[in-house]
């Protein structure tokens, strides 16, 4: 069954076009000539020749559509119209097994029909696609997350994907199949992305070394712990020991004077005892004194050196150093060299006090190592710079399997999941197919059976049937000589009467032709199979007595769409004749909402556009029926309820029925009498005439008084049954309850 029609840029109907939902399987649509009727019908009969209009399908299983409008005559009524196939004179085991093939079609159409349902339509909206489509959606927003957080230092290495979630998403799974790099540190990778994508991709100068072994080997001149004095075995050392200032005498023997005199006491000295003074301080002495000056002076230019060098580095600014631990290291290291340099002009000063330097190697080899340290990163981004190829494709999927890591177990959780769904998509597809080939089968098989059994000369005989029996005898259907599967008119001679038929008989023979054409098909292939029927003004130029016999064919029809059990499952019926509507719709079960199986639409032109209205029941009433509605209405207005039960009584009683009114009064006997004469008189004057308030009040009681009356007046003359299907359930509405329990 059709669940939608949508009409649009065809016809008076707008680009944006007009919806017809939800249907059901009988649908009645009203509208005048030009409203746009035909067009819906031509839609409907062929939706892709108008598009954008579109037809939805329950189930997604179409169905044939039969459209009798003024195309379908235009392409059948012709010199021989196409042969309706139905079933004809067959054994009953043959029929029999057409019935149990049809349900073999039936049960695997509606089998393929579930799956269908259950495996969703191709736009993945709904069933085991859509669930699939959810759940990589899903998907794709927690993948985008990761992106989202990754993708300032990592951009070179997403690069593609940084504006599509779906191909992000299909590249996280495609890594997550092939990815096989070693896990890396996430700080590790924003800085060899630095190198390898940023500004800091040239090659990096090494850091000079830092050699402090000279000066440790200062450190280690065994002279300077050593008591430096002069030579024992002169006369004067004994003294000199004794007084304990042998580096004091040496520092004066320079200022002894031309006469000899002596520094310190300003005696004249004996040639002898400067002499022996002068032995003291020996060869060996002055050689270990000048070592002392020399290593002084070594570690005094080695320290400046050292320091400047130092420093130097620490100007470099190298990234790969930090330079504040560097300069603390260095300011330590200053400070030792000073120390050691104190000791050492010490030393110098006085040879004989021995003195022990603070060694520097503990302050250096951080120094040094720290320095190495940052070489090796400095090799290593000159390596990576000098094959950057290379290195910018290892460290993009290194940085893929750290994204991978970070999102392991949301990627295992979807990859199941997906698989799941994969599997029952592709097995509801396979059994879908399966299906499909045992559904063809099935087919051709109960197209077989009913090529044994099927024929176009029963319609023929129908037809002519139905003419005869409408009065249509001047003219016959036949099938075209030794061309069996066609029709042809003639008369009763036998000659063509195609082209002499009235405009009425040729509707009439068009539309009973396309009413045999609903129970068979114009092959035999056609004569079992579910089907939509479409009415499109079928009494267009038909004689009013025609008109209800097209009306009673067309509700038999509408019956079977109704129950549902048989090929008709829906129809549809477009008119602009109201009493047709009225004649084809009214159904007596009706309340005042539609059926469950039944929908009401009106098509009227707004400006020059069509627009189709929806109505919860049957839109189209009589002025009878309107009538008949205010009787009803609780709420009924006593101003105007004399017109208005008037003009029912005229209506009913004088003109369809032509009872005088007298007769009426007649009926009724004594008090019963005048209260019915009263009411003719009062209902008279009360839509003729002009009330006086003085002495004329319509109020509630006198309302109710007259109405019980007029429902007694359909009592009395026979006619209940037309007054309870009018009233329908406000019978006691029309009453007061003292009156409604005497009610019928």
């Amino acid at each position: 069954m059709l669940q939608e029609i949508k009409v649009a840029g065809h016809g008076s109907y707008r680009t944006e076009g007009q919806v017809l939902a939800p249907l059901k399987a009988v649908n009645f649509l009203f509208g005048t000539n030009g409203a746009g009727k035909t067009t819906i019908s031509r839609v409907i009969h062929d939706p892709d020749a108008h598009a954008p209009s579109s037809l939805t399908w329950r189930s997604d299983r179409p169905l044939p559509c039969l459209v009798y409008n003024s195309d379908f005559v235009a392409r059948n009524f012709a010199a021989q119209m196409p042969g309706i196939f139905t079933l004809g004179e067959a054994a009953h085991d043959t029929l029999e097994r057409i019935e149990r093939q049809k349900g073999v079609v039936d049960g695997l159409e509606a089998d393929i029909a579930q799956m269908r349902g259950t495996l969703g339509p191709g736009d993945c909206s709904s069933g085991k696609r859509g669930d699939r489509k959810a759940l990589r959606d899903e998907f794709e927003r927690e993948c985008w997350k990761i992106k989202i957080r990754h993708d300032a230092h990592f951009k070179e290495s997403l690069q593609g994907l940084r504006n599509s979630a779906a191909k992000f998403c299909d590249r996280v799974l495609e890594e997550a199949r092939d990815n096989t790099a070693d896990a890396v540190d996430v700080e590790e990778l924003r800085r060899a992305a630095a190198i390898l994508f940023g500004r800091a991709g040239e090659p990096h100068v090494s850091l000079p070394l830092v050699d402090l072994g000279d000066l440790l080997a200062v450190e280690g001149e065994a002279v300077l712990a050593r008591r430096v004095i002069g030579k024992e075995d002169v006369d004067v050392a004994a003294l000199i020991r004794r007084l304990g200032n042998s580096d004091w005498v040496r520092q004066g023997l320079p200022y002894l004077g031309e006469g000899r005199t002596c520094p310190f006491c300003q005696q004249a000295m004996t040639a002898d005892l400067v002499d022996r003074i002068e032995g003291y301080f020996d060869e060996t002495y002055l050689n270990e004194v000048a070592t002392i000056s020399k290593a002084h002076d070594t570690y005094e230019v080695l320290t400046g050196s050292a320091l400047r060098h130092l420093n130097d580095l620490l100007a470099l600014e190298s990234p790969h150093i930090d330079a504040d631990a560097l300069r603390g290291e260095i300011g330590r290291l200053g400070d030792r060299l000073a120390v050691n340099l104190r000791l050492l002009a010490k030393k110098k000063r006085e040879p004989s006090a021995p003195v022990v330097l603070e060694t520097i190697e503990e302050l250096a080899r951080p120094i040094a190592a720290r320095v190495a340290a940052a070489n090796d990163v400095v090799a290593e981004h000159n390596r990576i710079v000098a094959n950057i190829a290379e290195e910018r494709r290892m460290h993009t999927r290194r940085v893929w399997r750290c994204l991978l890591n970070e999102s392991a177990e949301a990627i295992r959780m979807y990859t199941k999941k997906f698989g799941d769904l994969d599997r029952a998509i592709n097995g509801l597809a396979s059994g879908i197919e399966a299906k499909g080939r045992r559904l063809a089968d099935a087919r051709a098989e109960l197209r077989e059976l009913e090529r044994q059994v099927t024929s176009v000369q029963p319609t023929v005989a129908a037809i002519n049937g139905l003419l005869a029996s409408f009065g249509f005898t001047n003219f016959v259907l036949r099938t075209a000589g030794d061309r069996d599967h066609l029709y042809e008119v003639v008369r009763g001679d036998g000659q063509s009467a195609t082209t002499t038929l009235s405009e009425g008989e040729r509707s009439f023979v068009s539309f009973l032709y396309f009413y045999h054409l609903i129970r068979g098909g114009v092959s035999e292939a056609d004569v079992t199979s579910d089907r939509i029927v479409v009415f499109d003004d079928p009494v267009s130029s038909l004689d009013s007595d025609v008109l209800f016999i097209v009306s009673a064919l067309i509700k038999r029809v509408l019956r079977e769409a109704e129950g549902g059990t048989g090929q008709v499952k829906q129809v549809f019926l477009l008119t602009h004749n109201i009493y047709f509507h009225k004649e084809v719709s009214y159904d007596p079960r009706r309340g005042t909402e539609a059926r469950a199986t039944e929908t009401f639409w009106i098509v009227r032109k707004h400006g020059d556009a069509s627009i189709i209205i929806g109505y919860p029941t049957n839109p189209i009433k009589t002025s009878y029926e309107l009538l008949w509605a205010e009787v009803r209405n609780p709420n009924r207005s006593t101003a105007t309820i004399q017109n208005t039960l008037r003009r029912i009584v005229e209506n009913y009683f004088k003109i369809l029925g032509n009872v005088d009114t007298d007769q009426i009064v007649a009926r009724f006997e004594g008090r019963d009498q005048q209260v019915c004469a009263s009411l003719f008189s009062w209902v008279n004057d009360g839509s003729h005439g002009v009330h006086d308030d003085l002495y004329v009040s319509a109020d509630e009681t006198v309302v109710e008084r007259y109405l019980d009356v007029f429902r007694r007046i359909f009592i009395e003359t026979d006619h209940v049954a037309h007054y309870r299907m009018m009233m329908g359930s406000g019978v006691q509405a029309a009453a007061s309850p003292a009156v409604a329990e005497a009610a019928l």
